[in-house]
């Protein structure tokens, strides 16, 4: 068969041809929104693309736009129609914080988490990788 000399040059040669850096090591890509202003109003157009990507519920993705950018907001099947004229760095940048707040687990960074409600209006981010909770408000 092979001698210990020609295993050897087998392996180096392996080590010589792997790629220096891997392209891409994480997998969660960090979602960006699509939108446009009509008359008055900015309409996200990939809303649910954007929260079935961060696996949040619209009504709970969309409350809480409402409340930060205190706009009156209406879901309408896929878009998201925000009752005000806003800025275009605005939405991306509190889609961000939405994510590092509601979906990113503070212990491992994964994107694998969910919601449980505790009643009393308490709620956790329970991570399905580590296994963390943390309380969010």
């Amino acid at each position: 068969m092979f001698s210990d000399d020609d295993y050897e040059k087998l392996i180096d040669n392996v080590y010589t041809n792997l790629p220096e850096k891997l392209t891409k090591t994480e997998r969660f890509e960090m979602p960006k929104f699509e939108f446009f202003t009509e008359g008055n109003k900015t309409i996200i157009k990939n809303f649910k693309v954007v929260s079935d990507k961060i696996r949040r519920d619209q009504q709970f993705v969309a409350k809480h736009f409402s409340k930060e950018l205190a706009v009156p907001v209406e879901v309408a099947g896929d878009r998201l129609i925000l009752q005000r004229k806003i800025m275009g760095d605005m939405l991306n940048k509190k889609l961000e914080e939405f994510v590092s707040k509601f979906v990113v687990c503070k212990q491992c960074n994964r994107p694998d988490t969910n919601i449980q409600e505790l009643g009393h209006g308490l709620k956790q981010l329970m991570c399905e990788s580590c296994g963390a909770r943390t309380p969010i408000r």
